[in-house]
């Protein structure tokens, strides 16, 4: 978490698609493969070249989806996977930035839809194409950023340059986010986990909660927070009194509570009236402190007679680096549960064997390992 919110993760889309081309390209003409350790080199890269320009840089300020910095990073790192040099990968760079951004429109109320989920793959398959212009001879803007009046910064980023406040390395894939626990918003994570836990105290006394009051952070506030109708799932699973109110009163989360029939159930819109959301100052600050990355959350339920629950806070969710030896074994039990809706057992048992150890993974050549996916 960041001042810009984002998943690097969706450079994979990019990454994947031109390591195996290139892959397959390469064994038809008699070369020997990619492997699949350039593929996690290249992940390194994406993830952190978006993830220190969101580090500092919030463009959800100014209006701009996050997907904007897919199309940079997919953009710099298939151009250098495909073999360009510094001057095409800056030209490809800079055709990222002077394309026409985003709006986050398609994430807020009252325009919430289903666009967030595939924006990122637009996004990603727009760096790939402009990797491949860039790789033809198709020029750069030295100054796309800069220029006064036509540049990036004062068209769409008020003015202000790009803060970036550490060097590229490897820091952003060594503490990026995994979401685990819940098909939920990332900044609601926290919420629902304590509404989770509180479930056995609430069950049998829905009707008589007064009042639900949620303590949170900035982000959430500006992203979840939600009054008034859903119009549909990519609705709901961006409103924090949503998720909150369905872990209350059934004790978990899960994708299909997000469909019309789930919110049909009046119990839901009933409690998500009486929930009041409020900012926590500590959780803003550690939101943004590099030591921390936090993304807490606390939850206290109110009754009718004026008795009231704990206040449970939970400041890191299971995904989290301070959380990964707790988080890890639920990573892999996620995968294994994905894998057993597609695949049959013996394909399953193929892809968890090759994914599971680093140095075997990174020695099979791309095309062979992605063939395992298919039906």
């Amino acid at each position: 978490m960041a001042a810009e919110w984002g998943h690097p993760s969706d450079n994979l889309g990019g990454i994947l698609a031109t390591a195996d081309w290139l892959s397959r390209s390469r064994v038809a003409s008699g070369q020997a493969p990619l492997q699949m350790r350039q593929v996690l080199e290249a992940m390194i890269k994406a993830y952190e070249i978006q993830g220190v320009l969101a580090l500092e840089n919030s463009f959800n300020r100014v209006g701009l989806d996050h997907v904007l910095l897919v199309k940079v990073a997919t953009a710099a790192v298939c151009t250098w996977l495909m073999g360009g040099g510094r001057e095409q990968i800056i030209n490809a760079v800079s055709q990222a930035f002077v394309d026409g951004q985003p709006l986050r429109t398609y994430r807020h109320a009252p325009n919430t839809g289903s666009r967030k989920s595939w924006a990122a793959g637009d996004a990603s398959a727009r760096g790939v194409l402009l990797a491949l212009m860039s790789l033809k001879g198709e020029m750069g803007y030295p100054t796309v950023l800069t220029a006064p009046t036509w540049g990036f910064y004062e068209v769409l980023f008020r003015g202000q340059p790009f803060r970036l406040s550490r060097p590229y390395g490897s820091y952003v894939i060594e503490n990026v986010l995994f979401k685990i626990s819940f098909p939920a918003e990332f900044h609601a994570q926290t919420a629902v986990e304590c509404a989770v836990e509180l479930h056995p105290q609430v069950l049998g006394r829905i009707d008589t909660i007064f009042r639900v009051l949620i303590r949170t952070h900035e982000s959430a506030l500006r992203i979840i927070d939600k009054k008034g109708p859903l119009f549909n799932p990519a609705d709901r699973d961006h409103c924090l009194q949503y998720m909150v109110a369905v872990a209350l009163i059934k004790g978990r989360l899960t994708g299909e509570d997000y469909e019309d029939a789930a919110a049909a159930d009046p119990r839901i819109d009933a409690l998500r009236a009486k929930i009041e959301v409020s900012e926590e100052p500590r959780f803003s600050a550690d939101y943004l402190d590099p030591a921390k990355r936090s993304i807490a959350n606390a939850v206290q339920v109110v009754f009718a007679d004026g008795s009231r629950t704990a206040e449970l806070i939970s400041e890191y969710p299971l995904g989290h680096c301070r959380r990964r030896a707790e988080g890890i074994p639920v990573l892999v039990e996620k995968f294994r549960t994905h894998l057993a809706r597609r695949f049959s057992p013996e394909q399953q048992s193929r892809i968890e064997e090759s994914s599971r150890d680093v140095y075997q993974l990174g020695a099979l050549a791309v095309h062979d390992y992605l063939d395992q996916y298919a039906p």
